[in-house]
């Protein structure tokens, strides 16, 4: 059973508690400020928290089936929820129940009955540590000037989608991009306008590329790589194709009021992985890609073609 409380995007809580009434207070309590989720036996709360990911579980111990402490060892053995808060919410008051709680690896724990203003309190300190925590990753894996994902994010992100598509046996599909000549253009006009080139050209990226799996990302300097999941060839150079003329109409506007354009090459390559295929020997397919849309003439999409 999933009840979700609020649709605005807020942090979310995970209540775990085979009595309702439990449910509906903790629920009270926390959904004027949280999005919150439920679950009423153990089973349904792995589900739910690998489904929908909430910043903290309030797991209840002594439930059937399923108690708290297997929950937890679940949540913990997993590499998506192990990073998860978890704080008990029981009626156990032994000290060697919270201990054992701790030990599994219990960010903290509430004695029942539970006082709201204990609650509240205890969620916030988890909150404020989860929105400190993400927001020193998202600094790490962000690049500052374009606000695309970096090179480090994207690293994580072709692994991770390299092995999915091991697995599901579908194609992946690689942009490499670098704009044509952007040395001669900071040499014009200065670095300060080609920063405004970086960040233009990145909105169109990010605008046109459009479905949820893909992924644009900064490699660094004005190279720029983009991932279609589950992307044939040709569907790839159509899209490597639209975000050439998009990139081509648009216009840069100086500092002395005029506007200038710029063109960008782009490396194309696309495969389904196999099981001993190496993704870094994919991405060089796509640069050399790339170098042959330079070699002849710049301005253009090219598709890797084998020797």
């Amino acid at each position: 059973m999933v009840i979700k409380m609020d649709k605005m995007r807020k942090n979310s809580i995970l209540i775990v508690d085979d009595e309702k009434m439990n449910i509906i207070a903790l629920t009270n309590i926390l959904s004027p400020e949280y999005i919150v989720f439920a679950a009423k036996n153990g089973r349904d709360a792995v589900e739910i928290a690998n489904e929908y990911m909430p910043d903290v579980i309030l797991l209840d111990i002594v439930m059937p089936d399923m108690d708290g402490y297997k929950v937890i060892n679940l949540l913990k053995n997993s590499i998506r929820t192990q990073a998860i808060p978890v704080i008990f919410v029981s009626g156990l008051h032994d000290q060697s129940d919270e201990e054992r709680g701790l030990i599994l690896g219990a960010a903290d724990y509430i004695s029942k009955p539970f006082s709201p203003a204990i609650v509240k309190i205890r969620i916030q300190n988890q909150i404020m540590m989860i929105n400190y925590i993400n927001t020193i990753k998202h600094l790490g894996m962000t690049d500052q000037l374009t606000d695309l994902p970096n090179r480090r994010s994207f690293d994580e992100r072709i692994r991770m989608e390299w092995n999915r598509a091991i697995r599901d046996k579908t194609p992946v599909s690689v942009l490499y991009i670098d704009l044509d000549k952007f040395k001669n253009f900071n040499d014009s006009y200065g670095h300060q306008q080609g920063d405004v080139v970086l960040r233009t050209v990145a909105k169109i990226f990010a605008r046109e590329v459009k479905r949820s799996a893909d992924f644009v990302a900064r490699m660094g300097g004005e190279e720029f790589v983009v991932m279609l999941m589950n992307t044939e060839a040709s569907g790839a150079l159509e899209v490597a194709e639209r975000i050439r003329q998009s990139v081509e109409s648009a216009r840069i506007p100086l500092s002395n009021g005029h506007t200038a354009g710029v063109t960008i090459s782009i490396g194309v390559h696309t495969q389904i992985p196999a099981p001993d295929s190496m993704f870094d020997e994919f991405l060089g397919c796509a640069d050399n890609a790339l170098y042959t849309a330079k070699r002849t003439g710049r301005n253009r999409a090219c598709r890797y073609e084998k020797p």
